[in-house]
Protein backbone atom coordinates (compact mmCIF):
# COMPACT_ATOMS: atom_id res chain seq x y z
CA UNK A 1 0.00 0.00 0.00
CA UNK A 2 2.69 2.18 -1.48
CA UNK A 3 0.12 5.14 -2.10
CA UNK A 4 1.57 8.45 -1.15
CA UNK A 5 -1.99 10.11 -0.33
CA UNK A 6 -2.80 7.52 1.58
CA UNK A 7 -0.88 8.88 4.96
CA UNK A 8 -3.92 7.88 7.02
CA UNK A 9 -6.00 4.68 6.55
CA UNK A 10 -8.25 5.21 3.35
CA UNK A 11 -11.37 3.39 3.59
CA UNK A 12 -12.17 3.97 -0.66
CA UNK A 13 -8.29 3.22 -1.32
CA UNK A 14 -8.50 -0.15 0.75
CA UNK A 15 -11.95 -0.95 -0.92
CA UNK A 16 -10.27 -1.02 -4.00
CA UNK A 17 -7.04 -3.12 -2.78
CA UNK A 18 -10.22 -5.77 -1.66
CA UNK A 19 -12.23 -5.43 -5.35
CA UNK A 20 -10.97 -8.40 -7.13
CA UNK A 21 -10.39 -10.50 -3.93
CA UNK A 22 -13.10 -12.95 -2.97
CA UNK A 23 -12.16 -11.69 0.82
CA UNK A 24 -14.03 -8.89 2.74
CA UNK A 25 -13.28 -7.27 6.12
CA UNK A 26 -16.26 -6.32 8.49
CA UNK A 27 -16.27 -4.98 11.63
CA UNK A 28 -17.97 -6.81 14.51
CA UNK A 29 -20.20 -3.49 14.55
CA UNK A 30 -21.55 -5.29 10.97
CA UNK A 31 -22.18 -7.85 12.71
CA UNK A 32 -23.92 -7.35 15.57
CA UNK A 33 -26.40 -5.72 13.11
CA UNK A 34 -27.64 -9.27 11.59
CA UNK A 35 -30.54 -10.70 13.57
CA UNK A 36 -29.15 -13.87 14.88
CA UNK A 37 -25.63 -12.80 14.55
CA UNK A 38 -23.79 -14.30 12.21
CA UNK A 39 -20.19 -14.95 11.08
CA UNK A 40 -20.36 -17.11 8.31
CA UNK A 41 -18.48 -16.31 5.14
CA UNK A 42 -21.88 -16.81 3.00
CA UNK A 43 -23.13 -13.86 5.28
CA UNK A 44 -20.92 -11.69 3.99
CA UNK A 45 -20.84 -12.38 0.12
CA UNK A 46 -19.61 -8.89 -1.30
CA UNK A 47 -22.97 -8.94 -3.41
CA UNK A 48 -25.01 -8.89 0.12
CA UNK A 49 -23.20 -6.43 1.89
CA UNK A 50 -23.53 -3.72 -1.19
CA UNK A 51 -27.00 -4.11 -1.06
CA UNK A 52 -26.82 -3.70 2.42
CA UNK A 53 -25.15 -0.36 2.14
CA UNK A 54 -26.92 0.32 -0.27
CA UNK A 55 -30.81 0.38 1.14
CA UNK A 56 -28.68 2.04 4.49
CA UNK A 57 -28.44 4.83 2.22
CA UNK A 58 -32.03 5.36 1.66
CA UNK A 59 -34.61 5.97 3.51
CA UNK A 60 -35.84 2.43 4.79
CA UNK A 61 -38.44 0.47 7.05
CA UNK A 62 -38.86 -3.14 7.88
CA UNK A 63 -41.74 -5.51 7.33
CA UNK A 64 -42.18 -6.02 10.66
CA UNK A 65 -42.93 -1.64 11.16
CA UNK A 66 -45.33 -1.71 8.58
CA UNK A 67 -47.38 -5.29 9.14
CA UNK A 68 -50.13 -6.38 11.14
CA UNK A 69 -49.20 -9.55 11.49
CA UNK A 70 -47.32 -12.97 10.20
CA UNK A 71 -48.03 -16.61 9.95
CA UNK A 72 -47.44 -19.59 8.92
CA UNK A 73 -48.56 -22.83 9.31
CA UNK A 74 -48.12 -23.62 13.12
CA UNK A 75 -46.96 -27.17 14.42
CA UNK A 76 -45.46 -29.46 11.82
CA UNK A 77 -47.41 -31.84 13.93
CA UNK A 78 -50.60 -31.28 12.03
CA UNK A 79 -48.90 -32.60 8.89
CA UNK A 80 -49.54 -36.04 10.51
CA UNK A 81 -53.57 -34.84 10.34
CA UNK A 82 -54.28 -33.72 7.06
CA UNK A 83 -56.53 -35.71 4.57
CA UNK A 84 -55.93 -35.15 0.66
CA UNK A 85 -58.82 -35.37 -1.65
CA UNK A 86 -59.53 -35.01 -4.86
CA UNK A 87 -61.53 -31.90 -4.44
CA UNK A 88 -62.18 -29.77 -1.50
CA UNK A 89 -60.41 -27.06 -0.25
CA UNK A 90 -57.34 -25.19 -2.42
CA UNK A 91 -54.15 -26.17 -0.78
CA UNK A 92 -50.92 -24.55 -1.70
CA UNK A 93 -47.82 -25.58 -2.00
CA UNK A 94 -44.41 -24.13 -2.14
CA UNK A 95 -43.94 -24.74 -5.82
CA UNK A 96 -47.26 -23.07 -6.57
CA UNK A 97 -45.51 -19.61 -5.45
CA UNK A 98 -43.30 -17.53 -8.51
CA UNK A 99 -42.03 -14.67 -8.39
CA UNK A 100 -45.10 -12.42 -8.06
CA UNK A 101 -47.82 -14.72 -9.20
CA UNK A 102 -49.37 -17.93 -7.74
CA UNK A 103 -49.36 -20.78 -10.29
CA UNK A 104 -53.32 -23.04 -10.19
CA UNK A 105 -52.72 -25.07 -12.34
CA UNK A 106 -51.06 -27.69 -10.36
CA UNK A 107 -53.15 -27.67 -6.90
CA UNK A 108 -53.84 -29.95 -4.36
CA UNK A 109 -57.08 -30.18 -1.95
CA UNK A 110 -58.03 -31.19 1.50
CA UNK A 111 -61.09 -32.04 3.25
CA UNK A 112 -63.24 -29.35 5.00
CA UNK A 113 -62.05 -30.40 8.69
CA UNK A 114 -58.34 -29.76 7.78
CA UNK A 115 -58.86 -26.61 6.25
CA UNK A 116 -60.46 -25.54 9.53
CA UNK A 117 -57.69 -27.27 11.62
CA UNK A 118 -55.11 -25.12 9.66
CA UNK A 119 -56.83 -21.86 10.34
CA UNK A 120 -53.33 -20.71 10.94
CA UNK A 121 -52.39 -21.44 7.30
CA UNK A 122 -55.29 -19.68 5.87
CA UNK A 123 -54.42 -17.26 2.90
CA UNK A 124 -56.37 -14.36 2.65
CA UNK A 125 -56.86 -11.79 -0.50
CA UNK A 126 -54.32 -9.01 -0.14
CA UNK A 127 -51.62 -11.26 2.28
CA UNK A 128 -48.05 -11.57 1.02
CA UNK A 129 -46.54 -14.80 0.73
CA UNK A 130 -43.35 -15.76 1.33
CA UNK A 131 -41.77 -19.62 0.74
CA UNK A 132 -39.91 -20.05 4.08
CA UNK A 133 -37.81 -23.60 2.91
CA UNK A 134 -37.03 -25.39 0.27
CA UNK A 135 -35.66 -26.04 -3.21
CA UNK A 136 -38.81 -22.82 -4.22
CA UNK A 137 -36.90 -20.59 -0.77
CA UNK A 138 -37.61 -16.80 -1.32
CA UNK A 139 -40.53 -16.92 -3.80
CA UNK A 140 -42.97 -14.19 -2.95
CA UNK A 141 -46.59 -13.26 -4.40
CA UNK A 142 -49.57 -11.61 -3.32
CA UNK A 143 -52.62 -13.88 -2.68
CA UNK A 144 -55.56 -11.77 -4.70
CA UNK A 145 -58.40 -14.48 -4.87
CA UNK A 146 -61.53 -13.45 -3.07
CA UNK A 147 -61.68 -16.83 -1.46
CA UNK A 148 -60.07 -18.26 1.48
CA UNK A 149 -57.12 -21.49 0.95
CA UNK A 150 -54.98 -23.26 3.26
CA UNK A 151 -51.46 -23.46 2.83
CA UNK A 152 -48.66 -25.80 4.16
CA UNK A 153 -46.31 -25.21 6.49
CA UNK A 154 -43.45 -23.63 4.28
CA UNK A 155 -45.32 -20.58 3.57
CA UNK A 156 -45.31 -17.55 5.31
CA UNK A 157 -48.75 -14.94 5.02
CA UNK A 158 -47.86 -11.37 6.28
CA UNK A 159 -50.56 -8.84 6.39
CA UNK A 160 -49.33 -5.05 5.85
CA UNK A 161 -50.48 -2.14 7.40
CA UNK A 162 -53.45 -0.40 5.67
CA UNK A 163 -52.02 1.91 2.83
CA UNK A 164 -49.28 -0.43 1.89
CA UNK A 165 -49.15 -1.79 -1.48
CA UNK A 166 -48.77 -5.78 -0.81
CA UNK A 167 -47.51 -5.68 -4.72
CA UNK A 168 -44.68 -3.53 -4.60
CA UNK A 169 -43.56 -5.24 -1.08
CA UNK A 170 -43.91 -8.41 -3.16
CA UNK A 171 -41.73 -6.87 -6.27
CA UNK A 172 -39.29 -5.44 -3.85
CA UNK A 173 -38.05 -8.76 -2.31
CA UNK A 174 -38.16 -10.45 -5.63
CA UNK A 175 -35.61 -7.90 -7.02
CA UNK A 176 -32.17 -8.40 -6.90
CA UNK A 177 -32.13 -6.29 -3.08
CA UNK A 178 -34.60 -8.63 -1.91
CA UNK A 179 -33.33 -11.92 -2.89
CA UNK A 180 -29.90 -11.08 -1.97
CA UNK A 181 -31.54 -10.02 1.71
CA UNK A 182 -33.12 -13.72 2.21
CA UNK A 183 -30.30 -15.28 0.83
CA UNK A 184 -27.88 -13.79 3.15
CA UNK A 185 -30.11 -14.68 6.31
CA UNK A 186 -31.37 -18.24 5.07
CA UNK A 187 -29.68 -21.38 6.91
CA UNK A 188 -28.57 -23.85 4.69
CA UNK A 189 -28.05 -26.58 6.84
CA UNK A 190 -30.08 -29.56 5.70
CA UNK A 191 -32.78 -28.00 3.65
CA UNK A 192 -32.62 -24.20 3.28
CA UNK A 193 -34.90 -22.34 5.28
CA UNK A 194 -35.69 -18.98 6.67
CA UNK A 195 -37.76 -18.11 10.07
CA UNK A 196 -40.60 -15.57 10.66
CA UNK A 197 -38.34 -13.35 12.66
CA UNK A 198 -36.33 -13.02 9.56
CA UNK A 199 -38.33 -12.41 7.16
CA UNK A 200 -39.86 -9.71 9.52
CA UNK A 201 -36.53 -7.97 9.51
CA UNK A 202 -36.22 -7.92 5.72
CA UNK A 203 -36.00 -4.09 4.63
CA UNK A 204 -38.10 -2.07 2.30
CA UNK A 205 -37.14 1.09 0.82
CA UNK A 206 -39.90 4.10 1.08
CA UNK A 207 -40.40 5.21 -2.57
CA UNK A 208 -43.27 7.58 -3.75
CA UNK A 209 -46.95 6.72 -3.87
CA UNK A 210 -46.92 7.75 -7.75
CA UNK A 211 -44.12 5.14 -8.25
CA UNK A 212 -46.25 2.42 -6.10
CA UNK A 213 -48.96 2.81 -8.17
CA UNK A 214 -46.92 2.11 -11.13
CA UNK A 215 -45.79 -0.83 -10.14
CA UNK A 216 -48.69 -1.83 -8.66
CA UNK A 217 -50.58 -1.35 -11.62
CA UNK A 218 -47.90 -3.28 -14.02
CA UNK A 219 -48.08 -6.26 -11.69
CA UNK A 220 -51.77 -6.67 -11.81
CA UNK A 221 -52.37 -6.21 -15.54
CA UNK A 222 -49.71 -8.95 -15.53
CA UNK A 223 -52.03 -11.61 -13.72
CA UNK A 224 -54.92 -10.45 -15.45
CA UNK A 225 -52.76 -11.34 -18.91
CA UNK A 226 -51.75 -14.54 -16.48
CA UNK A 227 -55.47 -15.47 -16.34
CA UNK A 228 -55.76 -15.25 -20.32
CA UNK A 229 -53.16 -17.55 -20.90
CA UNK A 230 -54.87 -19.95 -18.76
CA UNK A 231 -58.09 -19.53 -20.14
CA UNK A 232 -57.16 -20.06 -23.48
CA UNK A 233 -54.60 -23.27 -22.34
CA UNK A 234 -57.97 -24.20 -21.12
CA UNK A 235 -60.03 -24.09 -24.21
CA UNK A 236 -57.49 -26.06 -25.92
CA UNK A 237 -57.36 -28.84 -23.33
CA UNK A 238 -61.49 -29.05 -23.58
CA UNK A 239 -61.16 -29.22 -27.64
CA UNK A 240 -58.99 -32.04 -26.89
CA UNK A 241 -61.22 -34.00 -24.09
CA UNK A 242 -64.40 -33.26 -25.95
CA UNK A 243 -62.72 -34.53 -29.59
CA UNK A 244 -61.90 -37.81 -28.00
CA UNK A 245 -65.31 -38.29 -26.34
CA UNK A 246 -63.72 -38.25 -22.76
CA UNK A 247 -65.47 -35.22 -21.12
CA UNK A 248 -67.73 -37.04 -18.95
CA UNK A 249 -65.30 -40.00 -19.22
CA UNK A 250 -65.12 -41.75 -15.46
CA UNK A 251 -63.42 -45.07 -15.59
CA UNK A 252 -64.84 -47.82 -13.54
CA UNK A 253 -62.95 -48.71 -10.24
CA UNK A 254 -62.97 -52.55 -9.45
CA UNK A 255 -61.06 -53.69 -5.94
CA UNK A 256 -59.79 -56.67 -8.62
CA UNK A 257 -59.57 -57.51 -11.98
CA UNK A 258 -59.11 -61.15 -13.96
CA UNK A 259 -56.86 -61.87 -16.76
CA UNK A 260 -55.58 -64.86 -18.19
CA UNK A 261 -51.94 -65.70 -18.36
CA UNK A 262 -51.58 -65.35 -22.14
CA UNK A 263 -53.34 -61.62 -21.85
CA UNK A 264 -51.29 -60.37 -18.58
CA UNK A 265 -47.72 -61.50 -17.53
CA UNK A 266 -47.28 -63.94 -20.68
CA UNK A 267 -47.26 -60.53 -23.14
CA UNK A 268 -46.17 -58.04 -20.39
CA UNK A 269 -43.84 -59.61 -17.70
CA UNK A 270 -45.61 -57.58 -15.09
CA UNK A 271 -47.16 -59.33 -12.10
CA UNK A 272 -48.56 -56.12 -9.88
CA UNK A 273 -52.26 -56.38 -9.87
CA UNK A 274 -52.20 -51.64 -10.18
CA UNK A 275 -51.18 -52.56 -13.59
CA UNK A 276 -54.40 -54.88 -14.93
CA UNK A 277 -57.03 -52.44 -13.03
CA UNK A 278 -60.72 -51.90 -15.00
CA UNK A 279 -59.85 -48.11 -15.74
CA UNK A 280 -56.91 -48.92 -17.80
CA UNK A 281 -58.81 -50.83 -20.34
CA UNK A 282 -61.89 -48.67 -20.46
CA UNK A 283 -59.48 -45.68 -21.21
CA UNK A 284 -58.25 -47.88 -24.13
CA UNK A 285 -61.62 -48.97 -25.21
CA UNK A 286 -61.97 -45.43 -26.21
CA UNK A 287 -58.95 -44.87 -27.54
CA UNK A 288 -59.97 -47.73 -30.12
CA UNK A 289 -62.39 -45.60 -32.11
CA UNK A 290 -59.44 -43.58 -33.55
CA UNK A 291 -56.43 -44.31 -35.57
CA UNK A 292 -53.20 -44.73 -33.26
CA UNK A 293 -49.75 -45.20 -33.06
CA UNK A 294 -47.32 -45.58 -30.46
CA UNK A 295 -45.35 -42.95 -29.39
CA UNK A 296 -42.26 -44.15 -30.44
CA UNK A 297 -43.52 -44.55 -34.37
CA UNK A 298 -44.04 -40.85 -34.08
CA UNK A 299 -41.00 -39.34 -32.22
CA UNK A 300 -37.50 -40.06 -32.12
CA UNK A 301 -36.42 -40.66 -28.17
CA UNK A 302 -33.38 -39.23 -27.70
CA UNK A 303 -31.43 -39.59 -23.93
CA UNK A 304 -29.34 -37.30 -21.96
CA UNK A 305 -26.83 -36.85 -19.70
CA UNK A 306 -26.32 -37.24 -15.66
CA UNK A 307 -23.14 -35.99 -14.23
CA UNK A 308 -22.22 -36.42 -10.88
CA UNK A 309 -23.04 -33.54 -7.89
CA UNK A 310 -19.38 -33.16 -7.78
CA UNK A 311 -19.72 -31.52 -11.77
CA UNK A 312 -22.35 -28.92 -10.08
CA UNK A 313 -21.28 -25.46 -9.75
CA UNK A 314 -22.40 -21.50 -9.68
CA UNK A 315 -20.92 -20.79 -12.82
CA UNK A 316 -21.60 -22.69 -16.41
CA UNK A 317 -24.00 -24.13 -18.68
CA UNK A 318 -27.50 -24.38 -17.05
CA UNK A 319 -28.55 -27.88 -15.69
CA UNK A 320 -32.67 -28.57 -16.13
CA UNK A 321 -33.55 -31.01 -14.33
CA UNK A 322 -37.17 -32.29 -13.38
CA UNK A 323 -38.61 -30.17 -10.71
CA UNK A 324 -37.23 -26.90 -13.22
CA UNK A 325 -39.73 -28.14 -15.78
CA UNK A 326 -44.36 -27.66 -15.87
CA UNK A 327 -46.03 -28.07 -18.88
CA UNK A 328 -45.88 -24.39 -19.18
CA UNK A 329 -41.98 -23.10 -19.02
CA UNK A 330 -38.99 -24.24 -17.40
CA UNK A 331 -37.94 -21.95 -14.14
CA UNK A 332 -34.40 -20.77 -13.98
CA UNK A 333 -31.96 -23.75 -12.88
CA UNK A 334 -30.04 -23.01 -9.40
CA UNK A 335 -27.06 -25.63 -10.86
CA UNK A 336 -24.51 -24.79 -13.59
CA UNK A 337 -22.02 -27.60 -15.11
CA UNK A 338 -18.94 -26.59 -16.77
CA UNK A 339 -18.39 -25.57 -19.98
CA UNK A 340 -15.70 -28.31 -20.29
CA UNK A 341 -17.33 -31.43 -18.98
CA UNK A 342 -17.70 -32.85 -22.27
CA UNK A 343 -16.27 -32.15 -25.73
CA UNK A 344 -18.75 -31.04 -28.19
CA UNK A 345 -21.03 -30.25 -25.15
CA UNK A 346 -23.59 -27.85 -27.13
CA UNK A 347 -24.49 -31.21 -29.15
CA UNK A 348 -26.49 -31.98 -25.94
CA UNK A 349 -28.57 -28.12 -25.94
CA UNK A 350 -32.25 -29.39 -27.21
CA UNK A 351 -33.29 -27.34 -30.67
CA UNK A 352 -36.45 -25.65 -30.89
CA UNK A 353 -39.61 -28.08 -31.24
CA UNK A 354 -37.96 -30.48 -29.09
CA UNK A 355 -40.32 -32.00 -26.50
CA UNK A 356 -39.20 -32.65 -22.74
CA UNK A 357 -40.67 -35.40 -20.83
CA UNK A 358 -39.95 -36.60 -17.62
CA UNK A 359 -39.21 -40.19 -17.45
CA UNK A 360 -38.13 -40.39 -13.65
CA UNK A 361 -39.98 -38.61 -10.25
CA UNK A 362 -42.91 -36.59 -11.30
CA UNK A 363 -43.42 -38.55 -14.47
CA UNK A 364 -45.12 -37.40 -17.54
CA UNK A 365 -44.23 -33.67 -17.31
CA UNK A 366 -43.92 -32.13 -21.16
CA UNK A 367 -42.87 -29.26 -22.29
CA UNK A 368 -41.81 -27.81 -25.60
CA UNK A 369 -38.81 -25.50 -26.35
CA UNK A 370 -40.24 -22.64 -28.17
CA UNK A 371 -36.59 -21.37 -29.27
CA UNK A 372 -33.44 -23.16 -29.37
CA UNK A 373 -31.56 -22.54 -25.58
CA UNK A 374 -27.96 -22.93 -24.37
CA UNK A 375 -28.58 -25.65 -21.88
CA UNK A 376 -28.18 -28.99 -20.61
CA UNK A 377 -31.47 -31.11 -19.38
CA UNK A 378 -30.39 -34.44 -16.37
CA UNK A 379 -30.97 -37.69 -17.70
CA UNK A 380 -34.05 -37.66 -16.08
CA UNK A 381 -35.55 -35.36 -19.14
CA UNK A 382 -35.76 -37.67 -22.62
CA UNK A 383 -35.88 -35.44 -25.94
CA UNK A 384 -38.21 -36.28 -28.49
CA UNK A 385 -38.08 -35.13 -32.10
CA UNK A 386 -41.31 -35.15 -34.32
CA UNK A 387 -40.82 -38.04 -37.09
CA UNK A 388 -43.58 -36.30 -39.48
CA UNK A 389 -44.99 -33.07 -38.30
CA UNK A 390 -47.41 -33.02 -41.19
CA UNK A 391 -48.75 -35.99 -39.79
CA UNK A 392 -48.63 -34.80 -35.79
CA UNK A 393 -48.71 -31.02 -34.44
CA UNK A 394 -46.11 -30.53 -31.87
CA UNK A 395 -48.77 -28.38 -29.65
CA UNK A 396 -51.24 -31.20 -30.26
CA UNK A 397 -48.53 -33.67 -29.02
CA UNK A 398 -47.55 -32.25 -25.82
CA UNK A 399 -51.06 -31.08 -24.52
CA UNK A 400 -51.89 -34.91 -24.93
CA UNK A 401 -48.56 -35.88 -23.43
CA UNK A 402 -49.89 -33.76 -19.89
CA UNK A 403 -53.46 -35.01 -20.72
CA UNK A 404 -55.19 -37.67 -19.04
CA UNK A 405 -54.91 -39.96 -21.97
CA UNK A 406 -50.95 -40.24 -21.34
CA UNK A 407 -50.90 -39.27 -17.89
CA UNK A 408 -52.86 -42.75 -16.99
CA UNK A 409 -50.30 -44.73 -19.30
CA UNK A 410 -47.18 -43.15 -17.04
CA UNK A 411 -49.50 -43.76 -13.73
CA UNK A 412 -49.79 -47.15 -15.02
CA UNK A 413 -46.65 -47.94 -16.05
CA UNK A 414 -44.51 -46.45 -13.36
CA UNK A 415 -47.00 -46.31 -10.66
CA UNK A 416 -45.48 -49.88 -8.97
CA UNK A 417 -42.69 -48.19 -7.88
CA UNK A 418 -41.88 -46.13 -4.43
CA UNK A 419 -39.86 -43.53 -6.85
CA UNK A 420 -42.09 -43.31 -9.78
CA UNK A 421 -39.64 -44.71 -12.66
CA UNK A 422 -40.78 -44.57 -16.26
CA UNK A 423 -38.86 -46.92 -18.75
CA UNK A 424 -38.23 -45.04 -21.84
CA UNK A 425 -39.22 -48.97 -23.57
CA UNK A 426 -42.51 -47.96 -22.09
CA UNK A 427 -42.58 -44.63 -23.38
CA UNK A 428 -42.24 -45.96 -26.74
CA UNK A 429 -45.37 -47.71 -26.01
CA UNK A 430 -47.57 -44.94 -25.05
CA UNK A 431 -50.93 -45.28 -27.37
CA UNK A 432 -51.22 -41.85 -29.39
CA UNK A 433 -54.73 -41.11 -31.15
CA UNK A 434 -53.99 -39.39 -34.25
CA UNK A 435 -56.62 -36.76 -34.54
CA UNK A 436 -58.06 -34.82 -37.63
CA UNK A 437 -55.32 -32.51 -38.66
CA UNK A 438 -57.85 -29.50 -38.50
CA UNK A 439 -58.74 -30.32 -35.02
CA UNK A 440 -54.83 -30.35 -34.16
CA UNK A 441 -54.28 -27.04 -35.51
CA UNK A 442 -57.50 -25.64 -33.88
CA UNK A 443 -55.87 -26.83 -30.53
CA UNK A 444 -52.92 -25.78 -31.60
CA UNK A 445 -53.47 -22.31 -32.13
CA UNK A 446 -55.47 -21.90 -28.96
CA UNK A 447 -52.12 -23.30 -27.16
CA UNK A 448 -50.16 -20.56 -29.10
CA UNK A 449 -52.32 -17.93 -27.59
CA UNK A 450 -51.87 -19.02 -24.66
CA UNK A 451 -48.42 -19.04 -24.77
CA UNK A 452 -48.26 -15.51 -26.00
CA UNK A 453 -50.13 -13.74 -23.04
CA UNK A 454 -47.76 -16.20 -20.40
CA UNK A 455 -44.94 -14.54 -22.14
CA UNK A 456 -46.33 -11.41 -22.06
CA UNK A 457 -47.42 -11.33 -18.31
CA UNK A 458 -44.05 -12.53 -17.65
CA UNK A 459 -42.23 -9.87 -19.43
CA UNK A 460 -44.61 -7.45 -17.37
CA UNK A 461 -42.92 -8.98 -14.05
CA UNK A 462 -39.73 -8.72 -15.28
CA UNK A 463 -40.55 -5.20 -15.95
CA UNK A 464 -41.74 -4.28 -12.53
CA UNK A 465 -38.52 -6.16 -11.00
CA UNK A 466 -36.22 -4.14 -13.66
CA UNK A 467 -38.11 -0.63 -12.63
CA UNK A 468 -37.53 -1.27 -8.88
CA UNK A 469 -33.97 -1.85 -9.38
CA UNK A 470 -33.49 1.27 -11.22
CA UNK A 471 -35.44 3.13 -9.11
CA UNK A 472 -33.14 2.12 -6.22
CA UNK A 473 -29.78 2.46 -8.71
CA UNK A 474 -30.94 5.65 -10.40
CA UNK A 475 -33.55 7.49 -8.27
CA UNK A 476 -37.88 7.51 -8.95
CA UNK A 477 -36.92 10.33 -11.50
CA UNK A 478 -34.99 8.61 -14.42
CA UNK A 479 -37.77 5.68 -13.96
CA UNK A 480 -40.67 7.68 -14.08
CA UNK A 481 -39.60 9.70 -17.54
Amino acid sequence: MNDPSATEFDETYYDKLMDGLEAIEIKLSVCKDIIDFRIDANTYKKEYVRTDKILKSLNIYSIEDKMKSIQNFGAYSLCNDIVFTDDGEPFLMTQNIRHNYIDWNIIRYIDEKSHKMLYKSHCKKGQVLVTMAGEYLGRVAVYDQDFICSSNQAIAKITLEDGISPYYVATFLNSRYGQNQINRLKTVTGQPNINMALIKSLKIPFLSDKFIRVIESIVMYSNETYKRANNFYHEAEKCLVGALGLTNFSPKVEKYSIKYLKDSFAKTGRMDAEFYQQKYDDLFNKLNCFKCKKLGDVVKIKKSIEPGSDSYSDEGIPFVRVGDITKYGITKPTIKLPYNLLENIEDLFPAKGTILLSKDGSVGIAYKIEESDSFITSSALLHLHVLNESEINLDYLTLLLNSKVVQMQAERDAGGSIIQHWKPSEIADVVIPILDKNIQDNISNRIKTAFEFRKKSQMLLEQAICLVETAIEQGEDAVLK
